[in-house]
């Protein structure tokens, strides 16, 4: 039997945006354990903004595990969050609640920045900008990246696949001192789940470096000449990519069109600061979609019309606090009230 260090992380009570937060508790296993070996624990909801301190104790139920390479034995349990009954799911536990579909894949783009010093790395000390964007995305060079961003979204790349996150890749970004990494998963509560502990993967590896992640959509504000970030998110589902068709597309996006406004209530907080029309968005109240379009609300891409109308789609609209449990969970939900073609009777 070896002892492993188990790290539950979990979302809190913190609104328009939960913080995820961790502990180590110690068991011990022959091997690195199954999720059904993995127990219940508690911890104290009054300091979370879950529980008022005469009742506070919230549980955590394990819901994925992942190896955490950093530590010997390490294993990182990412859990939802429930009421003392072990039965009712917390309030702030969204996981619980939303759809899942197996067949459902699901792409995010995680977009940030890093900061350091009140500043995102790059911009000059004591205030003032750097030279405009232009040459930041993709980029290579000191000028462009500096001497510790490469390093840090490398060895987060590393940490997740260590971790069997799907980690698909990672680019600079139009902003200076901005960053992308793409997370994919099939289900929206895997995809989310992977998404969660990438992130929490990145704050816990920049502590190191002095460095913070900012998640916010519009750092800069929306005044300036600046990028802002997103998360945008590639999605189907089985029968987009295996039968599709350009009438269940337009129905498609006339349901998104439909429920803008309640997509955009869970695509993160302060999202009019950047879906303004510029900057390749579109603006927050409204909808359209287009063949390669980064001004577009949806965007198809180049392959999709000529494969006939099937394959995956990108909601360019969620913003980069969002919450991929409940944007995955929406975009599913829109997807039902879709009608499909009945299979023909033989």
């Amino acid at each position: 039997m070896a002892k492993y260090k188990l790290e539950y992380l979990w979302l809190d009570g913190y609104e328009p945006v939960a913080n995820i937060r961790g502990k180590t508790t110690i068991k011990e296993f022959a091997k690195f354990p199954k999720l059904e070996e993995l127990p219940w624990w508690n911890f104290d909801g009054s300091s979370t903004r879950q529980a008022e301190g005469k009742t506070s104790d919230c549980m955590l139920k394990p819901v994925a595990v992942y190896p955490d390479t950093t530590k010997k034995n390490g294993a990182l349990v990412m859990c939802e969050v429930y009421m003392p009954d072990k039965k009712t799911p917390h309030p702030s536990n969204a996981r619980a609640t939303i759809l899942d579909d197996p067949g459902a894949w699901f792409g995010f783009e995680q977009e940030y920045f890093l900061y350091k010093d009140g500043a995102p790395l790059g911009f000059p000390c004591g205030g003032g900008f750097p030279p405009p964007q232009g040459e930041y995305y993709t980029a290579v060079g000191y000028k462009n990246v500096g001497c510790i961003a490469r390093e840090i979204v490398d060895t987060h790349l590393d940490l997740c696949l260590d971790a069997g996150i799907n980690h698909e890749g990672i680019n600079s970004e139009v902003a200076k001192g901005q960053w992308e990494f793409q997370i994919f998963g099939k289900g929206s509560k895997n995809a989310a789940d992977q998404m969660w502990v990438a992130r929490y993967l990145m704050m816990r590896l920049c502590e190191k470096y002095g460095v913070d992640v900012n998640w916010h959509c519009k750092p800069l504000g929306k005044d300036v000449d600046w990028n802002g970030s997103g998360m945008h998110t590639n999605f189907s589902t089985e029968y987009m990519r295996e039968v599709g068709g350009q009438e269940y597309f337009e129905a498609l996006m006339a349901a998104f069109d439909k429920y803008k406004n309640e997509h955009i209530s869970v695509y993160g907080p302060d999202n009019h600061l950047r879906l303004t029309g510029l900057h390749e968005t579109q603006s927050i109240d409204k909808f359209n979609f287009g063949v390669g379009n980064r001004g577009a609300s949806v965007r198809l891409p180049q392959t999709f019309i000529p494969s006939g109308y099937r394959g995956y789609l990108e909601d360019r609209r969620p913003n980069s606090q969002g919450d991929p449990y409940k944007i995955a969970g929406r975009i599913l939900q829109t997807i039902a009230t879709v009608p499909t073609a009945k299979k023909a009777k033989k």
